[in-house]
């Protein structure tokens, strides 16, 4: 077994995760208040996609998506996964030392980078 099949960072939805993230709509209204839950980032490159609510059933996320540019939307389990197959050597991550927080936040982070 390769060390990415057991590294947790290639485990981009582990049980304590699917339990902590809420359904699809759950903080509509909320604003940049939302509760972002997790991050994936594709290294090397600028992607990177902060997730705020899941359908499970679906594997539909909805979040904060930076790539060519910065906007709010769904985004698909499926689809983080298949970039993984496609780049080959580069596969999408999931930050381990992510702690969840506010869009607001994430937003404040994301500006002090520029």
């Amino acid at each position: 077994m390769s060390m990415r099949t057991t590294d947790p960072a290639f485990d981009l939805m582990p049980r304590e995760i699917r339990e902590a993230i809420p359904a699809l709509y759950a903080q509509d209204g909320k604003g940049d208040e939302a509760t972002v839950y997790v991050k994936f980032f594709l290294p090397a490159t600028s992607w990177t996609w902060y997730a705020t609510e899941f359908d499970p059933e679906d594997g539909i996320f909805f979040g904060l998506v930076v790539g060519h540019e910065t906007e709010l939307g769904n985004f698909a389990l499926a689809e983080l996964q298949q970039v993984s197959r496609y780049s080959g050597a580069i596969l999408v991550e999931r930050d381990l030392y992510f702690t969840p927080k506010t869009l607001a936040e994430v937003r404040r982070e994301l500006a002090g980078q520029r």
